[in-house]
């Protein structure tokens, strides 16, 4: 019995023995015990976007809130008298030149103009009649005058019918005289019916409605109001002392509501001052986006004018920035691949980027994205963004 024990300890002791030996194996693997004393590796690679900082010219501009104004607005009135019998259009239409607008009663102006083209045939019949007697009172007159070597010729008959043809040659002119009053009538009578349809004069969009169907209008009397969006231009309140800059055909830059930057160009300064606000008014021509961006009249365009001439200037992309503690700062990715914490001193904006006054030399590459969780030192995987377009 004694000998079985010692047998069987004999085997767990070499059990607790190999048990060891692979524990120190695993111990050995582990990065915590490293038997040569390797440093620790530092966080990985961080995929970021950077732009390149580069010089591009500078022109210092002073803004100007302006508006859209239209060369073509305004009242669209009847050009006769009458009751309206037809609306044809509301507001918000799209009319074209010559669309028909509105329409006025016309049975009476038909009336009148038939009335004008009777009286015209009835002149025009007196003038026929008249010539028609005018040639039978000359054939009497010729015949006279035939008589004359007879003892049958009286001078007193001759002298008579020569006045009948005189006054029968005048009412001829009388009654021409007349039909050229009754064709005047009658044009005017039929321009009066053409009126009764209310065209639009130009192209544009309804914006109001001033009567309705049923109301009697006068010439004159308003029937709508409309604009032509296609002759939208920018009318800006420019300073006096500011009036140099908006020379006649000088480039401009304005923004509108989609915050796009557009070229606009100085078609004439209005030669009348505020005296309240010692403004001129300013019109600038645009290639405005009619069809991609809804335009309306008086709204807002803020007109950027240059103060003097372009200037170079070192720039970086306003994304590059961080405000940390109070300090403006940049990530500078070195020749290592490794980003740098570098204050910067800026000035005005260009654009989409930055004046650099201090801290950055042309060239260099600065993160744009991904800034806000680098940290100093660490390395990055760059791509270079296109902002070709940015500024």
């Amino acid at each position: 019995m004694r000998d079985l024990r010692f047998i069987g300890g004999d085997l767990l002791g070499r059990r607790y023995a190999i048990a060891g030996m692979v524990l120190l194996s695993l111990l050995s693997l582990s990065p915590l015990s490293s038997a040569n004393g390797e440093e620790k590796k530092g966080p990985p690679a961080m995929r970021v976007v950077v732009d390149l900082v580069r010089a591009e010219p500078l022109a210092q501009t002073v803004p100007v809130i302006g508006r859209l104004v239209p060369r073509r607005a305004g009242v669209v009135a009847a050009r006769t008298s009458g009751p309206v019998d037809a609306f044809l259009v509301d507001v918000g239409d799209v009319v074209k030149p010559g669309d028909i607008i509105a329409t006025l009663d016309a049975n009476t102006l038909d009336w009148q103009a038939k009335l004008m083209q009777a009286q015209t045939r009835e002149q025009s019949a007196k003038v026929q009649t008249a010539s028609s007697r005018v040639a039978l009172l000359k054939q009497e007159l010729d015949r006279i005058k035939r008589l004359k070597t007879s003892s049958a010729f009286s001078q007193a008959a001759l002298d008579d019918k020569e006045q009948e043809v005189t006054i029968a040659q005048s009412q001829i002119a009388e009654y021409r005289a007349a039909m050229q009053v009754a064709r005047a009538n009658q044009e005017l009578a039929e321009i009066e019916l053409s009126r009764a349809n209310i065209t639009a004069p130009y192209g544009g969009i309804v914006t109001q409605r001033h009567t309705e169907a049923g109301a009697y209008v006068n010439a004159g009397d308003e029937i709508i109001s409309m604009i032509a969006p296609d002759t939208l231009e920018i009318e800006a309140d420019v300073p006096t002392q500011r009036i140099s800059a908006a020379r006649s055909g000088a480039d401009v830059i304005f923004v509108l509501a989609d915050g796009v930057s557009r070229t606009a160009f100085v078609r004439a300064v209005v030669p009348d001052e505020n005296p309240l606000t010692r403004t001129r008014r300013v019109r600038f021509t645009a290639d405005l986006p009619i069809g991609t961006l809804e335009l309306a009249a008086n709204q807002s365009a803020t007109v950027y004018l240059p103060l003097g001439a372009p200037r170079d200037v070192v720039s970086v992309h306003k994304d590059a920035v961080l405000n940390r503690g109070g300090k403006t700062l940049v990530f500078v990715v070195g020749e290592d691949g490794t980003a740098t914490m570098r204050p910067v001193s800026l000035n005005e904006a260009v654009g989409q980027r930055f004046e650099v006054v201090s801290g950055l030399e042309v060239g260099e590459q600065v993160v744009i994205r991904g800034n806000e969780r680098l940290r100093p030192g660490q390395a990055v995987d760059t791509g270079l963004a296109d902002t070709s377009d940015a500024s």
